[in-house]
């Protein structure tokens, strides 16, 4: 029963009740059903073998809390005409969500072929974890969702990306005290620091608390209901509490409890909104406890069931060959009364639908979850009124995320009215050279603000914290939502959230094969401070395996950049930021940088992705006698260096220079779309000769990218050997083999007849290294002719 007082405003009427226990009741009906059944959908015959499923999959444990979630949120969704929108952190509940949407009618929409009578129960049963049907966990087949159910912990953090900038939506989260167990989770509480009661819209937490996981108990609900209401008011929260196991009364409660948090949430955002209160709200979370399989089976073979770690997925196992389980199953199914909730045609019955809300307002109608259908085009700049001039290739420098950090700063001012765009990123705004951003909008911040404070703002859409995992989830929400947005982080620490951008990367997959999700803006990172400019951090800072993570995902879905500099980088982000359905990853640099392209000429280089740089290059209209290639932006420097060097020591020599921006250029045709064909690869790095490839990271991913084309026995790469201390720049390339001598070397031990021939060359850039390394030692800075260096091509 609930705790707080102010739950007892609300007092349901008898026909209230059972309306709402009408719902619930045909909810768990259907989620029962799917996980068993594949005939005789409304029991209009005894159960036989033959209508249940050869494969028993599904979560029944979670079901009936959501179930009872959905019901109340569509009553205060009709009564109060709000605009909803629920992300389901226990997804692995999928038939709860599932029979929810079929009930408002959403998905018989969404798909017709599964209409909401007897025929489309029937049809919704038998997909349910069958082969060729839908999965188990709420995925983006299902109706009203933006949250993939599979792996557990961003709930909370997409809901509150979700609400950003969204003033009329109210996010309802539903977290799992499994989910709630894990690091993402628990920092996404802070969540409520960074929202803006004026320009965003609410989040309502409700802490499903039901006891256990899939095998032991969980951690918040073994609290003392105290120790947990400190917890969650240590953490900005007012918690309303639900508990018990008679329906009736959970029902009285619950609903109390949602009008008594709708009231609190109205209250904070009219007081910011009219009132002009700035000192930070303190929202409302619900904490309903309920039993784990709550209606289901209390006991299976002598062994307590509901209330236990027994009912987490399918509680009756063996039904088909068990006559007594299959008798106990429908005896479950037959509790809920199904012929007082469906007609003799399947169609649910005016009582069950009583709770039900309208068009988009229900739950499975809601566009917020298919942003697409809300998406405004952003905003973008001229490029060329931001460029940097080059008159001259690799005299000029400038810090590339600098002068990107302009044009984010014009997409800040052009989206001040509609706020359709974030900047999120670990703490790191400033340091990754993008601060110009800050001329326009600060950094958002709900708790105190002190006089020595620089950019924080109540209203800023910058957003920091030191989790790479919620800003991966804020952005995620944000975009799943319909809204634009770039994720900046160090490159070495973009890992964290591994896991979190392979369920995005499957979620776009996945959506992008369904007809009637609208594309949605790409999730696009910036990674900077990377590899080989963290001389100063060390080798704990040194890691560009990212790249190698998300070339491992679905073609079709992702996209690798390293712009060489500052131009191609204003480039490749205005492409990126136009972009939609993709993750886009583009690695760049924030020390000065050589300017080797003019702004037209970036476009062009961009547009092909690859492409010979003739001015670069030694061969003068015939065949080359080698390919010096190059992708990044240290790596390009190191390779024109080099081909410099060839042409002063080896002017005979013919040498082309090919820079390599979209690394999936790289890849056949047939297996990425923006792959070049046998004919273009082999035209661009021929088929027999040698091909020195100078690479941003580790050497073995370009190896696997071209490994079927015919020069691939010619190529030879170099790039990170996770070789990296706290050194000079140029002593990182050196480490790891990939400087211009070292470079000069490899082409004259791979060209044919070189060896002899050149060998006074090779043994003087071996004595430069040598050099190098001594020099550093007595001087602590690269050599004058490093340092100092300028392309006199």
């Amino acid at each position: 029963m609930p705790k707080d007082d102010h739950t007892a405003a609300t007092t349901l009427t008898d026909a209230e009740l059972r309306g709402l226990d009408a719902h619930w009741r045909a909810a768990n009906y259907l989620a029962v059903g799917q996980i068993y059944l594949m005939d005789n959908p409304l029991l209009t015959e005894p159960l036989r073998p033959e209508h249940i499923k050869p494969r028993l999959l599904g979560h029944w444990g979670t079901s009936p809390g959501l179930n009872l979630v959905y019901t109340h949120l569509n009553r205060v969704i009709r009564n109060r005409g709000l605009d909803a929108l629920c992300v389901w952190g226990p997804g692995h509940g999928g038939p709860a969500v599932l029979a929810g949407s079929w009930l408002d009618g959403s998905y018989s929409e969404t798909y017709p072929d599964v209409p909401r009578d007897a025929e489309g129960m029937a049809r919704l049963f038998r997909q349910f974890s069958f082969p060729g049907g839908v999965p188990s966990h709420v995925a983006p087949e299902t109706p009203g969702s933006i949250h993939e159910g599979g792996e557990l912990g961003y709930s909370l953090a997409h809901a509150y990306g979700a609400a950003f900038d969204n003033p009329e939506l109210v996010v309802a989260c539903v977290i799992g005290d499994g989910e709630a167990e894990t690091g993402p989770l628990a920092t996404s509480w802070h969540s409520d620091k960074f929202l803006d009661p004026v320009h965003d819209g609410a989040v309502l937490p409700v802490l499903h608390l039901n006891g256990y996981k899939i095998a032991n108990p969980t951690l918040l609900s073994r609290l003392p209901e105290p120790e947990l209401d400190a917890l969650l008011r240590g953490y900005g929260y007012e918690p309303i509490h639900v508990s018990g196991d008679d329906p009736a009364e959970v029902h009285r409660a619950m609903a109390a409890a949602m009008d008594d948090a709708l009231d609190r949430i109205s209250l904070v955002q009219e007081s910011a909104r009219s009132q002009g209160v700035t000192e930070r709200a303190h929202w409302p979370v619900i904490v309903l406890r309920t039993p784990k399989g709550w209606t289901g089976p209390a006991e299976v073979d002598g062994l307590p069931v509901e209330g236990t770690w027994r009912s987490h997925q399918v509680p009756l196992a063996g039904v088909r060959d068990n006559p007594g389980h299959l008798a106990q199953l429908e005896r479950w199914m037959r509790s809920y009364r199904p012929e007082e909730l469906f007609g003799a045609d399947g169609r649910p019955a005016p009582e069950v639908l009583s709770c039900v809300p309208a068009d988009e307002r229900r739950l499975g109608a809601t566009p917020h979850a298919n942003g697409g259908l809300l998406t405004r085009e952003l905003p973008l700049p001229d490029l060329d009124a931001i460029a940097v001039p080059v008159d001259k290739p690799g005299v000029t420098l400038h810090e590339p995320t600098r002068v990107v950090g302009t044009l984010l700063k014009q997409v800040m001012k052009d989206t001040r009215t509609h706020r359709n765009f974030r900047l999120v990123g670990p703490d790191e705004t400033a340091s990754n050279r993008l601060k110009a951003v800050y001329d326009v909008s600060g950094k958002a911040w709900q708790a105190a603000i002190l006089p020595v404070d620089e950019h924080l703002e109540r209203h800023g859409r910058v957003m920091e914290v030191l989790s790479e995992h919620l800003c991966q989830g804020w952005l995620e929400g944000y975009v799943l939502t319909g809204r634009h947005g770039l994720f900046s982080c160090y490159e070495a620490f973009v890992h964290i959230v591994d896991s979190m951008v392979s369920q995005h990367i499957k979620w776009l997959k996945t959506a992008r094969g369904l007809p009637w999700r609208a594309p949605i803006p790409s999730l696009n990172y910036l990674l900077t401070s990377h590899v080989w400019r963290q001389d100063h951090n060390g080798f704990s800072h040194q890691d560009p395996g990212f790249v190698d993570h998300v070339l491992n995902k679905s073609p079709a879905v992702v996209r690798v950049y390293l712009p060489p500099d500052a131009n191609t980088l204003l480039s490749v982000t205005d492409h990126v930021l136009r972009s939609r359905d993709y993750v886009n990853v583009v690695v760049a640099g924030k020390q000065p940088c050589f300017d080797w392209l003019s702004m037209d000429e970036a476009r062009v280089h961009c547009a092909r992705g690859a492409g010979i740089w003739e001015w670069a290059g030694s061969e003068n209209g015939g065949e080359p006698d080698v390919v010096l290639a190059c992708a990044g932006d240290v790596p390009t420097l190191e390779v024109l260096a080099a081909a410099q060097l060839l042409r002063r020591h080896l002017p005979e020599l013919r040498v082309r220079v090919v820079n390599v921006v979209d690394m999936t250029r790289l890849l056949p045709h047939e297996e990425h779309p923006h792959g070049m064909t046998d004919f273009e690869y082999d035209g661009l790095f021929t088929t027999d000769k040698p091909v020195i490839f100078a690479y941003h990271g580790y050497p073995w991913l370009v190896h696997r990218l071209a490994y079927r084309r015919t020069g691939h026995a010619h190529l030879h790469v170099r790039g990170y050997k996770e070789s990296g201390t706290t050194t000079t720049p140029f002593d990182m390339v050196v480490r790891n083999d990939l400087d211009r001598y070292r470079l000069v070397m490899d082409v004259i031990d791979r060209v044919p007849g070189l060896a002899v021939r050149a060998a006074a060359v090779r043994q003087a850039m071996a004595d430069e290294r040598t050099r190098h390394a001594a020099w550093i030692r007595a001087h602590g800075a690269d050599m004058p002719e490093v340092a100092e260096w300028v392309w006199d091509g």
